[in-house]
């Protein structure tokens, strides 16, 4: 090739496209993730009472977040898959050690210091469960036999126990949860579906007088009716569909909330930030953020597709689909259809390790749509 050709080349749209993907960098997906944090800090701003103390800690967040993210794009899949099994069983030992050491916030104790920092192991399962359920099912015949369902069914319960324990409703939930994508679009047939469907039915009244919390019961009983403690526990899902309904179809302006900044949102910078963002875009910017969630699922649904391997396959679904769960969960919570578990919103909601830790999955994700293709 001539050096003039070569230049061109390298200088054109291909190009571009070439080095990013010599840089393991999937360029959807990042413009995606960087529409999200702009949407995340202009309505963190509101949320926290126009705060810049918040707006820097949390661009530093989301700054780590991005180079953890290039960092592990660097890193092919068969090197997570090779890992995946110590990544988890570490994971595991800091669940653990939460238990014993953790520091506690809120009635919970659910992360570790560090000194400079705090952690919070159980963000990390929600990456290490289903990469490691992923590499274990690979290795097998698929669809699945039996043991090996069982054995990867006993895999994502333990650390939902652990999680469970801290107590963390909203994070338990979306680590079974991501266990149970990875062992379903492993291709578990009909006859399991249902029957983890019967016993899941029959576990209500063990889960309920055996397992919950006086507390966790009191949010699924206020869910049913809030108005019956308006001061109380009923206060927050008040609160928050107040505001979302004031909003109306645009919204009463950036900043301009009434709910939020005269504090009768409660949480409105972690777990209620959707409400905020409700009151002050209404409809309008309720829809344009569910359309940037839609564009990033589908990305990720289209990686999961044309991923080379079967381990890259089921990792990338099961991490869409997780992430789908996450999202759901906060909007349903917050508006009243599913009981207040406490799950932030992604990319929106403040908060550093659940940053990083979606920033790391995306890098997982963009480690599998770069990857060579096999002849």
């Amino acid at each position: 090739m001539h050096r003039n050709d070569f230049v061109r080349q390298l200088t054109s749209p291909g190009g571009d496209r070439r080095r990013a993907r010599a840089m393991h960098i999937d360029i959807p997906l990042l413009l995606i993730l960087l529409v999200l944090c702009g949407i995340g800090l202009a309505v963190l701003y509101s949320a926290s009472g126009e705060s810049i103390s918040y707006i820097k800690r949390q661009a530093t967040f989301m700054l780590v977040g991005l180079i953890s993210m290039i960092a592990i794009a660097q890193l092919t899949p068969r090197f997570w898959q090779r890992w995946s099994i110590f990544i988890y069983l570490g994971g595991l030992l800091s669940l653990v050690v939460v238990l014993f050491f953790g520091v506690g916030a809120k009635g919970a104790q659910r992360w570790l210091d560090l000194g400079f920092t705090r952690f919070q192991p159980s963000e990390l399962m929600k990456i290490a469960v289903p990469m490691m359920i992923s590499a274990y099912l690979s290795n097998h015949y698929l669809p699945p036999r039996f043991k090996h369902v069982l054995i990867a069914t006993a895999a994502a319960l333990l650390p939902v126990f652990l999680i469970a324990r801290q107590p963390d409703l909203g994070t338990s939930l979306i680590v079974f949860s991501s266990g149970f994508f990875a062992i379903f679009l492993a291709g578990i047939g009909k006859r399991y579906l249902i029957s983890t469907g019967l016993l899941a039915v029959a576990a209500i009244p063990i889960m309920w007088f055996y397992v919950l919390l006086d507390y966790q019961k009191q949010r699924v009983l206020t869910l049913l009716a809030p108005e019956d403690d308006k001061l109380g526990a009923g206060w927050n899902i008040i609160q928050s569909t107040t505001a979302i309904g004031s909003g109306g179809l645009g919204g009463k302006g950036w900043t301009q909330g009434t709910q939020s900044q005269l504090n009768f949102l409660p949480e409105s910078h972690t777990d209620f930030i959707i409400a905020v963002l409700a009151e002050e875009f209404g409809l309008i910017g309720v829809l344009t953020l569910m359309l940037v969630y839609l564009l990033l699922i589908g990305r990720c649904m289209v990686i999961a597709l044309n991923a080379q391997t079967m381990f890259s396959r089921l990792v990338a679904g099961t991490l869409s689909l997780t992430f789908f769960v996450y999202i759901f969960v906060n909007m349903g919570m917050v508006s009243g259809i599913l009981p207040v578990v406490g799950a932030p919103l992604p990319f929106i909601s403040y908060g550093g390790s659940a940053i990083v830790t979606l920033f790391s999955g995306f890098g997982i994700l963009m480690a599998i749509s770069t990857e060579p293709k096999r002849i």
